[in-house]
């Protein structure tokens, strides 16, 4: 087969997918996998959904864009949906999660800039975040491994240590506009934030003047267990960015705001050609119909704790495999004591996909429509895994 003519960014597993099933995905030559990455949070319906399929098909036989210059009605319907789940009262489409943190980070700007105080730019970050991969988003980020190689880094990005109020606050000057935190960091190796630290933060805003901003690219819509992550700490943003979940697949993000945040976004200040065209629209009301469901979230929540459960006697049986199980609602992570990038590797030896992430974990995210009995099946496969591994070991220590 003739190599593809891609840029060499990805180091791909050798499995190529031809159609998926809920939460399976089917290779070319018939062989099946169970899907716990769901595409690192994006697929959270699974795959081939009757209705995102059948909303799609239907937008798709009647317009497929038309561009922001014209009112697209799918967005005042997923737009006041959005709002009337929230804390914000405005939202802002865009095609991915950098985009949309692109957007939280100059609304935080903006406001301060409408406020009187255009020296008011600088954003405090944490050190294991990811934030995206454009300029401003891994200077947000911080991380040498993706900053390297790209110039000097956008200006205007404070990173302080995971969880230190002390370092946050002596960084904190007459310069600063917001703080930007990911309720759980995920690729950062899914560390939930204490909601005693968020409420720290939000006190910290409102005492000095800042606004506080959330990525809940991966952490929203469903995936914890609740709508939004910051629901489970009771504290709210004022500025949060949206993805992957929300398109369940097709390229969608969202920044939300309330009205005050976002009051420096006046027309002809931010734009997009694609963000919010029909096709994203129509998915997108329609990953809502489904999650918003009585019952649906309850059910993520119940099918969360079996599984953890389960893998909490997996980490019991297999202690030189497994040193912490992380996570929120199907947010979950293994923190491995071999090369996660071994564990990985092991389960797809038995047919199941996972998500590496950083200090060393292996992010589990199925399908937020995973069933009990599916869920049992992921344990078995991960069992099987980790006897492996385990086997593996104790032969290098012989």
């Amino acid at each position: 087969m003739a190599e593809a003519a891609l840029f060499d960014t990805f180091a791909r597993a050798p499995l190529r997918f031809e159609r998926g099933e809920g939460v399976w995905l089917v290779t070319e030559g018939g062989e099946r996998y169970l899907d716990f990455g769901s595409g690192v949070a994006v697929n959270s319906l699974g795959h081939a959904h009757p209705h995102l399929v059948e909303a799609l098909k239907a937008q798709a036989e009647k317009v497929w864009h038309t561009s922001n210059l014209y009112e697209v009605p799918g967005q005042e319907t997923l737009s006041r949906r959005l709002v009337g789940k929230s804390f914000a009262d405005k939202v802002f489409f865009t095609n991915s999660g950098a985009e949309a943190l692109e957007c939280a980070i100059k609304t935080a700007r903006r406001y301060q800039y409408v406020k009187g105080h255009p020296e008011r730019f600088h954003i405090v970050t944490f050190e294991g975040a990811f934030h995206g991969r454009t300029l401003a988003t891994i200077a947000a980020g911080g991380q040498a491994k993706y900053l390297e190689g790209f110039g000097p880094k956008v200006e205007g990005f404070d990173q302080v240590p995971f969880g230190d109020l002390d370092a946050l606050n002596a960084v904190i000057t007459e310069k600063t506009a917001a703080i930007l935190i990911e309720p759980i960091q995920g690729e950062g190796g899914i560390r939930p934030v204490p909601k005693e630290f968020l409420a720290a933060l939000r006190k910290i805003c409102d005492d000095k003047g800042l606004l506080l901003v959330f990525d809940e690219v991966q952490t929203g819509v469903g995936r914890t267990g609740k709508l939004f992550a910051y629901e489970w700490s009771g504290v709210t943003p004022d500025i949060m960015a949206l993805a992957k979940g929300i398109g369940g697949g097709f390229p969608l993000g969202a920044c939300l705001a309330t009205a005050d945040a976002a009051s420096g976004m006046t027309a002809g200040t931010h734009g997009t050609t694609y963000g919010g065209n029909p096709l994203a629209m129509a998915v997108g009301n329609a990953v809502l119909d489904v999650i918003l469901a009585d019952g649906f979230l309850e059910n993520v929540r119940d099918v969360s704790l079996i599984f953890r459960q389960g893998l909490a006697g997996l980490k019991d049986r297999f202690p030189d495999v497994i040193e912490e199980i992380r996570g929120e609602g199907l947010l979950l992570g293994i923190k491995a004591k071999v090369p996660a990038g071994d564990l990985v590797a092991a389960m797809r030896g038995e047919h199941m996909l996972g998500v590496p992430a950083g200090d060393n974990v292996v992010r589990l995210l199925p399908p937020l429509t995973v069933t009990v009995e599916e869920a049992r099946e992921g344990l078995a496969r991960l069992e099987k895994a980790a006897e492996k591994l385990s086997s593996a070991e104790l032969k290098k220590s012989a």
